[in-house]
């Protein structure tokens, strides 16, 4: 099931990242939050087996190597609103996977994908100048989030 998901896995926070792109420091500043979700998956006890089993993936040199390949392919030539909807489309196609292969840990595992990019959202604030002033999340961060949920069929 997880190497279905495999397949997927490559770009599940990048829609948020490319809806509002926020120089150097903000981007270290998004994917340590999207680190940071999951080593917390990965030592969350109530983590649901099938999140464990994926975080798993990343650990291994194998994992690491075929989420830089399919992320390689996915964003080739894309434009930040090609990346956006491209990892839209990913997450509709994990949703997909989901409902089929594992619908009851589908609501978990969703769940989860929507706290990854909630958090890449609040990680960097946007608008401002040198970190002083802008908004924790823009509006196309916050419309970004609510396709986000659309895509899962979370609803926002």
């Amino acid at each position: 099931m997880d190497q279905d998901l495999g397949k997927h896995d490559a770009g599940w926070d990048g829609a948020v990242t490319a809806a509002e792109p926020s120089g150097l420091w903000g981007l270290m500043k998004e994917g340590f939050a999207s680190s940071s979700a999951l080593a917390q998956a990965k030592a969350d006890a109530g983590s649901s087996e099938l999140v464990k089993a994926v975080v798993a993936e990343y650990e291994t040199s194998e994992g690491r190597s075929a989420v830089q390949e399919a992320l390689r392919k996915r964003f080739a030539g894309a434009k930040p609103g090609d990346a956006v909807q491209r990892s839209l489309d990913n997450l509709r196609e994990v949703s997909a996977i989901l409902a089929t292969k594992a619908p009851g840990d589908a609501p978990a595992f969703k769940a989860w994908l929507s706290s990854i990019s909630q958090k890449v959202a609040e990680a960097s604030s946007e608008g401002g100048f040198l970190g002083i002033g802008g908004v924790q999340v823009s509006e196309a961060e916050k419309a970004t989030l609510a396709d986000i949920s659309k895509a899962l069929g979370t609803s926002a």
